[in-house]
Formats: structure tokens, C-alpha cells, sequence
């Protein structure tokens, strides 16, 4: 078949490298001149299966209230007149009672487990290189209240095949060294050897260079303008290409693949997508001396800030700001993250050459995402998968590929559906 992928970030290419690899004659259109230079150029960079509790979950809506009024909070709703977005936080709340944040849990687990499975097939067959490693994923805590709860999240993913080892302070320290002089504040952790790190943004953009050697055609510098359909199937899509202006794009299926963007093009169709741009932030410094960076990638739970080892660069990212579609750079949010960074590794970087970014990841209120057929007998979605799109990117690109090919997923893919 012909199909057209609506998207070019890790999902998008995943997905377009699955679906030529069953046979497909795939199309991706992106407005970016390049692969993978929105949500997925400066992401956490990690493959954290162990990061599946859900953000939607008991503890957090007393965090909230917590972190009301802070501007550098981990989680910040700047309330707007916006009714996607009190809908989607009066959703949020709702998957917060205990039931649902451990069905989200599960299904999350699922599919990350899937697709770290498979991004291990995919770098052994094609030798793709992307900064990766696989020195695994360490939480570390300082809150005695937050690493008990930790330890009942780590036992449920346990049981599902996401192993993650309760950790002392000492053993957390033998881990990774450069934490010693934060040993008197640490109360525990866990790890999780299994997870990875990489850069999300040169994977996707090798890949990209992958798909085109195998056929896959790139259309870049393409605004997608809308989707038309008579009765239940689409027609085509109308772009808008820089160079030659308004074209018109026929498939057999279409994808979408639009992270937060994806309900602006869907709702003219009648599919209200419950996706909202969670806008996070991430800094990238320069390592200038490599014995004070952390190697094994981190997870500070009480700043609920990621640390990833990317060659001889250090990126930190985390934080939540729901403030629509604003793409701004808060410095002051980054100032925060840059004085954790300093307070745990001062001799790592070059702080002041740091590389601030922020960007709009797609989420869910249960942190599922969709992947699945949609009531459009060739509309597809891979879409709000929030934090975890690079984590899912490749599992979620196969269970797409089965799906638009006909086929059952190897994974049962029902929590990622668009009627949940």
C-alpha cells in the first residue's frame, strides 16, 4: 500500500521504517527541514522503561497544590481560557485514583518493554550509532515518603519485567561515584541495568538516512494544512510545500503522527483526541572534565530532573509547564535545572556554554498513548506518548505497522486505542 506519514520525530521515522520494512510504499511529510528537530532535537535521552509510573497518579495531586505559585515547580499549570485544557486536567485528576494509575502503569510497561526490545534488534542488525549507552538507569532519592512509594511502584513493575533493584545510599554511590559527596542526603534508590540512554535526535535522523536508502521518500519544509474524507476514509491530505505551495497528497493510509499537534488536525475530522502540550525543558552542557560526570544515566526524583551521558555532553531535562502551545524558553526554569546540575556535579561542564531548550511533548492524561486504528477505516495515530516517545518510539512504530498491514500485534495493544 501507499502510506503517508504525517510526522517526522522518532515516532514518525520509527513508524515509517517499520511499515517499509512490511512491505509499504511510505511517503513522510514534515515542516521542519530536517528529521527529528521538534519534541525529539533535546529530550531526556532516555530509554526508561523504568520510568513507567504514570505522572497521573495518587500522590501527585497534593504535589501540586504543593508547587502552586513556585515558577520553577516540576509540575506548573498556568491556567488559561482554554477548555482543552481544563478538560484534560479535570481527566488528569480522574487517573489519578489508585485502580486507574495501575492499569496506566501496565499498559505503559507493555509497550516500553516491546519497544527497548526492539530498538536492541534494530541497533544489532543496522549498527545504527546515536551516543548511546547501556550503563542502565538509576533513581536516586532524598525523601524518605517518596523512596517507600518508590519501592511499591518498583515491586508492581517487577512482577510485569521492568527490574528495578532497591538500592542503598552506598550502593547507589558504588553506581555511579560522581554522587559520593551527595551520600549524607540520600536515603535510597533503585536500578534498573536493563535501560538505556542515546540521542533521541541523531537516532532519528540516522534512521531517516536508513528509510531513504530503503525508498522511503522525505517531503520536507511541508505544512500540513488539512485531511479530506468522504464518508469513512480520507481522501488526502493538503499541504503547503515552501518551495512549490499548495500540493495535494493521496495514500491508501494515513498516520498521524503529530505529537502535541496531532488533535489540531484531527478535530475537523470529529476525533477529539485527549492530548495536551506538557512543555518541558532540557540543558545540554559541554563535559570538560569526564571524571566528575555522571556515566550511568539518572533520575532525581525530587527535582524530577533526567541525567544523561551523551558522549562528551551532558544533557539534564524534566519539568512540566502547561501553557498551550507557547514554545518559549523560560530562563528561569532553566536556571533551576542548571543549579541542581551545579549543586550535584559542579566540576562536571561548562555551565555557562549550556545549550537551553524547550520543547512540547504530547500528553495523555493516563500517559497512554494512542496507537491505533481510528473510526476512519485508513486514518491511523501514533501519538501522545508524553515523556516517554523515544522510550516507545519503536515498539509503537511496529504495533502501527502491523496494524495499517492487518495484522495482530505481537503485544495486546487494546490500552493504546482510540475509544479506551
Amino acid at each position: 500500500m501507499k502510506v503517508i506519514v504525517l510526522g517526522a520525530g522518532v515516532v514518525g521515522v520509527a513508524s515509517a521504517w517499520f511499515l517499509n520494512r512490511a512491505g509499504h510504499e511510505v511517503t513522510v511529510v514534515e515542516r521542519q527541514p530536517a528529521a527529528g528537530l521538534e519534541t525529539s532535537f533535546a529530550n531526556g535521552g532516555q530509554i526508561s522503561v523504568s520510568h513507567a509510573e504514570p505522572w497521573a497518579n495518587p500522590a501527585v495531586p497534593a504535589q501540586i497544590l504543593k508547587w502552586l505559585g513556585r515558577e520553577d515547580a516540576p509540575l506548573l499549570f498556568r491556567l488559561r481560557a482554554d477548555s482543552a485544557q481544563w478538560q484534560w486536567g479535570m481527566r488528569f485528576l480522574l487517573e489519578c485514583l489508585p485502580s486507574r494509575a495501575r492499569r496506566n502503569m501496565i499498559g505503559i510497561l507493555r509497550l516500553a518493554l516491546y519497544s527497548r526490545a526492539l530498538l536492541k534488534a534494530l541497533r544489532a542488525e543496522t549498527g545504527i550509532h546515536y551516543d548511546h549507552s547501556e550503563c542502565g538507569i538509576l533513581h536516586f532519592y532524598t525523601d524518605h515518603a517518596q523512596f517507600a512509594a518508590a519501592l511499591e511502584a518498583a515491586k508492581l513493575m517487577s512482577e510485569f519485567g521492568c527490574e528495578r533493584m532497591p538500592k542503598s545510599p552506598q550502593e547507589i554511590v558504588a553506581i555511579e561515584p560522581t554522587l559520593a559527596h551527595a551520600l549524607p542526603r540520600l536515603v535510597g534508590g533503585d536500578y534498573t541495568p536493563a535501560d538505556e540512554s542515546g540521542d533521541a535526535c541523531m537516532f532519528t535522523q540516522k534512521l531517516t538516512a536508513l528509510c531513504a536508502a530503503r525508498g522511503v521518500n522525505f517531503l520536507y519544509d511541508a505544512t500540513i494544512a488539512q485531511l479530506s474524507h468522504h464518508g469513512d476514509r480520507i481522501e488526502n491530505v493538503h499541504i503547503r510545500h515552501a518551495a512549490e505551495g499548495a500540493r495535494t497528497l493521496a495514500a491508501d493510509a494515513y498516520i498521524v503522527a503529530l505529537g502535541s499537534y496531532s488533535p489540531l488536525l484531527t478535530r475537523p475530522l470529529g476525533l477529539g483526541l485527549s492530548i495536551y502540550p506538557a512543555k518541558g525543558y532540557s540543558v545540554t552542557i559541554p563535559v570538560t572534565n569526564s571524571a566528575a560526570a555522571p556515566h550511568v544515566s539518572l533520575i532525581d526524583d525530587e527535582y524530577k530532573l533526567v541525567f544523561s551521558r551523551l558522549g562528551e555532553r551532558l544533557r539534564v531535562a524534566g519539568t512540566a509547564e502547561f501553557n498551550g502551545y507557547d514554545i518559549s524558553v523560560n530562563q528561569l526554569r532553566c536556571d533551576a535545572i542548571l543549579h541542581r546540575v551545579a549543586e550535584l556535579f559542579p566540576q562536571a561542564g561548562d555551565f555557562g556554554s549550556a545549550l537551553r531548550w524547550a520543547g512540547l511533548r504530547p500528553a495523555t492524561p493516563s500517559n497512554l498513548p494512542y496507537v491505533s486504528r481510528t473510526p476512519y477505516r485508513n486514518l491511523f495515530l501514533n501519538t501522545g506518548h508524553g515523556t516517554l516517545g523515544w522510550t516507545m518510539a519503536c515498539g509503537s512504530g511496529r504495533v502501527l505497522a502491523d496494524l495499517v498491514s492487518g495484522r495482530e500485534p505481537e503485544i495486546d495493544a487494546s490500552a493504546y486505542g482510540f475509544r479506551r
